[in-house]
């Protein structure tokens, strides 16, 4: 029976960077897509290795107007960062005293930047989603010290945002590359944060990337998201929730 023109592979495979339809050349791929297949792997394994450059971040972060401070995980080196998580959770004995010998002040928000699993990632696109979502919060919120952090995992902003006691941490983080993309930035928005803080509690905006969700696009997601979260003083699952409730299309913008 042949396939419906709808349903053509050509057709399937415009709408998605997923590897559909590929053909075969005897028992293998055709030599076309199995080099590429062969490029992607190698760009995942490398976003994964790549070193992280906090200087050029911080270099960004200030021509913003903000306060870049740099940290690092407890995880020493990659290879520790990748075989335990857990160290990638937690800041470094010398950076928590950094952290706790600031001044005390009130901060609304504090934006943690750390390479995750793709500092390629990170560096393609962290600097510009934050001068991005800081140009539409404007100067109504008090926004902390940037804080850059080699060797993070997500949860290691609720460490830095309750040592400043911030209302709001906005975690900024290389995603894990896949085989239809390597530079994929993902956001974790998270109300109190604090130590042994659960997902459930974190909204996420993923695949931030010009392939993906635009930078503008997610700037103006985040924008609203903390308003949303600011106002009902709560992020994850109650906050969805919440807005279901109220039949909000924060819904829609927020994802």
């Amino acid at each position: 029976m042949s396939e419906p023109a709808a349903l053509s592979w050509p057709a399937l495979r415009r709408a998605t960077p997923a590897r559909i339809g590929l053909g075969r050349s005897g028992a293998a791929l055709p030599t076309a897509a199995h080099l590429d297949l062969q490029l992607a792997h190698a760009l995942a394994r490398d976003a994964v290795h790549a070193v992280f450059d906090p200087a050029a971040i911080a270099a960004a972060v200030e021509r913003s107007g903000l306060e870049p401070l740099v940290l690092h995980s407890a995880a020493s080196d990659r290879a520790i960062y990748l075989r335990r998580p857990d160290l990638g959770r937690r800041l470094d004995a010398a950076s928590r005293t950094t952290l706790a010998a600031r001044p005390p002040s009130p901060i609304d928000i504090v934006f943690v930047i750390a390479d995750g699993l793709s500092a390629t990632a990170v560096r393609a696109h962290a600097a510009a989603l934050l001068q991005a979502t800081a140009a539409r919060l404007g100067g109504a919120l008090r926004i902390g010290p940037v804080a850059l952090v080699t060797g993070g995992r997500v949860a290691i902003g609720d460490e830095i945002g309750g040592v400043l006691g911030a209302d709001l941490a906005a975690v900024l983080i290389g995603e894990r590359p896949g085989l239809s993309a390597a530079d994929s930035l993902g956001v974790y928005l998270t109300w109190q944060p604090a130590p042994a803080t659960v997902d459930a509690a974190r909204h996420c905006l993923s695949n931030i990337r010009p392939q993906g969700l635009p930078i503008l696009d997610a700037a103006e997601r985040l924008a609203v998201l903390i308003g949303a979260a600011r106002r009902h003083r709560m992020t994850g699952i109650a906050l969805s929730n919440r807005l279901a409730s109220e039949g909000s299309r924060l819904l829609d913008q927020a994802g």
